[in-house]
């Protein structure tokens, strides 16, 4: 005769199928972690500003090279008036020199020269000033570029590492995965179904009861379904009433 605590569970199924259960938890629990990591890597965010900071040395790359560019077109410009300001008084010393030139000519040959004179001084201080600037801007670009090449190189060692950790991740889940292909046609369907939809909403789906205590929440049972589970059949499934999961009875349950 049914004694008046038990009660009709939902889903029945052989005690030893019930305790393979841990066995797939324990898969599913890993195939969880691992795509908890695969979401969650360091590395992740590591190459994430690494690329950030690779964008910016390119454009602060950029910025010195253009304006190292118009730095040297400024001192070509330059070098021009200088020359044409050169050979100007060229010409002018070879009229003088050739004794053609009138005497009001050569007055106003030797003015114009003094002009020169004093314009050429100006443009090759400008010219000098120019050519310091652009060295330092050669520098500014050779430091820029060198920035460039090692924030690369950073990215492409955060990359080999990320790569890396998917590569072991992928080598665990194709394990696990396999693992649970083989453990999942061993349990009838509605058990596999009651703790499938437990794991999707929790997490975890079962968990070993012991001393009191749900293995998947951790937290104990209280005494009213501790009776329950005292009386209830070796081939019931018994769910925790705090989270769900599948408890699974064994000897370490205590009851």
């Amino acid at each position: 005769m049914e004694r008046p605590s038990e009660r009709e569970y939902e889903v029945k199924a052989d005690p030893s199928l019930q305790r393979e259960l841990l066995d797939l938890a324990e898969v599913d629990a890993e195939l969880s972690r691992v795509a908890h990591r695969r979401r969650n890597l360091p590395e992740l965010a590591e190459i994430e500003g690494i690329e950030k900071t690779l964008q910016d040395k390119r454009d602060a790359l950029v910025t010195a090279q253009t304006s190292a560019s118009d730095l040297e077109r400024e001192v070509t410009r330059q070098e021009r008036e200088v020359e044409s300001v050169r050979a100007r008084a060229d010409r002018d010393r070879k009229l003088m020199e050739s004794g053609s030139a009138a005497a009001k000519q050569l007055t106003e040959l030797e003015h114009e020269l003094e002009t020169l004179a004093r314009r050429q001084q100006v443009l090759e201080d400008d010219q000098l000033e120019l050519m310091e600037r652009r060295e330092a801007a050669d520098i500014e670009v050779q430091r820029a570029a060198a920035e460039v090449d090692k924030a690369q190189q950073d990215l492409e060692d955060a990359v080999t590492r990320r790569d890396e950790v998917l590569a072991d991740l992928d080598a665990t889940q194709a394990r696990r995965d396999a693992d649970r292909a083989a453990l999942a046609p061993k349990f009838p369907e509605a058990l596999l179904k009651a703790y499938d939809r437990v794991r999707e909403q929790r997490g975890i789906g079962a968990g070993l009861l012991r001393s009191r205590q749900c293995g998947a929440c951790k937290l104990e049972l209280d005494r009213s379904q501790l009776s329950e589970i005292k009386n209830a059949a070796d081939d019931d499934v018994i769910t925790c009433e705090n989270c769900g999961a599948i408890l699974v009875r064994t000897g370490e349950s205590g009851l």
